[in-house]
């Protein structure tokens, strides 16, 4: 059963790690796909090539989502090329890791603007119409590190800690109008953010999971298609870890 068919759904970061798996499940389950990418180049053309093998319909955008123009310029054109948008993904992310004390200024404010912001210029350009329609499920990827902290990632415990407080208040404003947010805050997830921890620092982490193995994208996207179908419509403002038992 496809559970997204004839949706909309708008991925930031879509080309790589947990935003590619989300924006290619999401098709596989009839949803059509809008999703950004940053860099120059044809990183976006993997995901593409994916939802295209499967038969659906997606469209790669260069965007900034911690610009708050570009941010409203892109939720107008997938408005403009899709007629609606159903489910909005906000996944882009950055890490400037470091001990506070070493930490310079540009890290904060980089992690910060990249992983929070992104999320508020996002999420008010898409509220809009979303609210208009009067339907709609935003999902937001905060992690484990915004629940417990983490040592030497204090920028980005800061900002995914954020996106909790920032999406259970706007789950409380929009949720009158049948538009929900809700947060997926993702454990140890092998992506290539953590490829290139050294081995013994996975090991010691995978010591920490109950369901001893390291998370892989697909486990994320599944719980994001759960947000996005009509099969959680009475799940608001809520946080669920996918963490294998990390945070329980």
């Amino acid at each position: 059963m496809k559970l997204l068919e004839g949706k909309v759904a708008l991925v930031t970061g879509g080309n790589r790690g947990i935003g590619k798996a989300v924006a290619v499940e999401f098709a596989k389950h009839g949803a059509m796909v809008a999703f950004t990418y940053v860099s120059e180049g044809n990183s976006y053309q993997e995901t593409l090539n994916s939802i295209t093998a499967l038969g659906g319909s997606a469209k790669a955008y260069q965007s900034n989502a911690a610009d708050y123009t570009a941010a409203e310029k892109l939720v107008n054109d997938v408005m403009t090329d899709f007629g609606k948008i159903d489910i909005c993904v906000n996944n882009a992310g950055i890490t400037r890791d470091g001990l506070l004390m070493r930490m310079s200024e540009a890290d904060w404010d980089n992690v910060i603007t990249t992983n929070l912001k992104s999320v508020f210029n996002i999420t008010k350009a898409v509220m809009k119409p979303m609210m208009k329609q009067r339907n709609g499920s935003i999902i937001n990827m905060s992690s484990v590190v915004g629940i417990e902290g983490n040592g030497g990632q204090s920028n980005y415990a800061a900002s995914k800690a954020g996106i909790i407080g920032f999406s259970k208040s706007i789950a409380i404003e929009i949720g009158s109008r049948n538009v929900r947010t809700n947060v997926i805050a993702p454990g140890f997830i092998e992506t290539d953010m953590t490829a290139k921890l050294d081995p013994a620092v996975k090991e010691n982490w995978i010591k920490d999971i109950p369901l001893n193995r390291i998370g892989i994208p697909e486990d994320v996207a599944n719980v994001a298609v759960f947000l996005a179908s009509d099969l959680s419509s009475y799940v608001n403002g809520q946080v669920i870890p996918v963490c294998g038992g990390m945070v329980t």
